[in-house]
């Protein structure tokens, strides 16, 4: 099979398309022929070694990068249930690497049948994205009462977060870099849409809302469109946070704000929703049923240098995904 693998942590350009031997699956896995595999922030922390923070130790090299596959089950390690062989699934790897391949294997446990008439990028995004989504939301709870405000609107997360908040009668802000996102998050629902590279922007907020406060901020972003975000919110309001990705992997502490502030991600999110596995099923319910559509910018496997230099750059809309 033919592999993205690196040899030296870097760059993009140390992202490697080469031939490597297939995996075989251990006893209580499968392997699965990926048509699909998502590609993350966090997977460029790792490719340049970053340790700390939200970042896991580096995978020894050279590694297989990816974390994310669907695809069709096309081998069983001993003793795996049959009935999985030939299966259109999606599983979500944790820390485990080998997803930007034309094959990757997983446990079992891991494995979700992907829904009649879900195509393999978009089961991606919800499997990962999709799942951060919406134990984010639980946090949130967001009604007819809520005015939110969503830097990157245009991003993965941001993109499912409009569509929740506007399906659950919120009055939803989205702000985006450039004209070109700012109409994807109009198209996508939002009530506002704003161009937060204009410096004016917090004032057509003020003046959209008439007079109204921002009760939520959902944060992915950091740095200085942040904290103009979190001035916008009135006594009680919230600022969520979930990513600082326009400072970096594991920047933007600075950000907080006392008695405002708190990590969307964590022992809280997951307590209130159940677990990981459980905001996976719905994820990929919240899909095939029509009320989240996530927003995937799609590259060719041997491009994922390009994918990688695209999304550090803040140049993706919505999931970036590796197609072989």
């Amino acid at each position: 099979m033919h592999a993205i693998r690196l040899h030296t942590y870097g760059p993009p350009e140390n992202l490697a398309y080469e031939p490597v031997e297939d995996p075989e699956p251990a006893p209580g896995q499968v392997r699965i022929a990926v048509e699909a595999a998502g590609v993350h922030l966090l997977d460029a922390a790792l490719r340049e070694g970053v340790k700390g923070g939200p970042a896991p130790e580096p995978a020894p090299l050279p590694t297989i990068p990816g974390r994310e596959v669907a695809g069709v089950v096309d081998a069983l390690g001993e003793g795996t249930d049959r009935s999985w062989l030939g299966k259109r699934v999606v599983a979500h790897l944790g820390f485990v690497p080998g997803g930007y391949a034309e094959l990757a294997v997983t446990d079992t446990a891991r494995l979700h049948e992907i829904p009649p008439h879900l195509d393999a990028a978009h089961a991606v995004a919800m499997i990962g994205t999709g799942r951060t989504a919406l134990g984010i939301l639980r946090l949130a709870e967001p009604g007819p009462d809520t005015v939110a405000v969503v830097p990157a609107a245009a991003g993965g997360i941001g993109t499912l977060i409009v569509q929740y908040a506007r399906g659950a009668g919120a009055t939803v802000v989205g702000l985006a870099g450039g004209p070109e996102k700012t109409a994807l998050v109009a198209a996508n629902g939002a009530d506002l849409a704003v161009d937060y590279q204009d410096p004016g922007w917090p004032d057509k907020v003020r003046a959209f809302l008439g007079g109204r406060a921002a009760t939520v901020v959902f944060d992915g972003v950091g740095g200085d469109v942040a904290r103009e975000a979190v001035g916008l919110l009135g006594p009680g309001g919230r600022h969520l946070v979930f990513g600082w990705s326009s400072q970096g992997l594991g920047a933007g502490q600075d950000v907080f704000v006392e008695g405002v502030s708190e990590s969307a991600l964590g022992p809280a999110m997951l307590e209130r929703s159940g677990g990981l596995r459980a905001l996976e099923v719905r994820a990929l319910a919240e899909a095939a049923e029509g009320r989240l559509t996530p927003a995937v910018h799609r590259f060719p496997l041997a491009e994922a240098a390009a994918a990688h230099r695209a999304l550090e750059s803040r140049a993706t809309t919505g999931k970036v995904v590796l197609e072989p």
